[in-house]
């Protein structure tokens, strides 16, 4: 029979941390300030096409993490790691490896598309309709479209 243990104990450090094992805001925040300090000096040593397409992301243990916006970048980092590391111990961080994790950007946000104006002729036939219908409520919600191709000629 199989030795089943629960998933807690085997993802020890991976994964969410409770708000007490996090420390105090201030940690946090030092950490972080820490953490940019280290990406601005490290992306500074590398050159420039590759220093905006990379970022560091923690220290962790002795290995410098960073992330890359595709898999080509990350091997140009890589090939890197000696100047990284020497970079690294010169401002005093130790360090004895780099890893690169993938993480492609998100797409470019897309502006939305604009509607077209409706023609005259199609409020024209608006008015029409709500001139057809009984229900006073309907009529008035097809004048209002009627006057928004109105507005869109002017």
């Amino acid at each position: 029979m199989q030795n089943v243990t629960p998933a807690t104990s085997r993802r020890r450090g991976n994964g969410p941390k409770s708000i007490a094992e996090c420390g105090s805001f201030a940690t946090l925040a030092k950490k972080a300030d820490v953490l940019e300090a280290l990406d601005r000096a490290l992306r500074q040593t590398l050159p420039s096409p590759l220093r905006e397409q990379v970022k560091f992301a923690n220290l962790r243990n002795d290995r410098l993490v960073f992330l890359a916006s595709s898999p080509a970048w990350a091997s140009r980092l890589r090939l890197m790691q000696t100047q990284i590391l020497a970079a690294a111990h010169a401002i005093g961080t130790c360090a004895s490896s780099v890893t690169v994790k993938v993480v492609p950007q998100p797409p470019a946000a897309k502006e939305p598309v604009r509607s077209k104006p409706l023609s005259p002729a199609a409020a024209t036939h608006l008015r029409a309709a709500a001139a057809s219908f009984t229900d006073p409520e309907m009529r008035v919600l097809f004048l209002e479209l009627a006057s928004l191709a109105e507005i869109a000629d002017s």
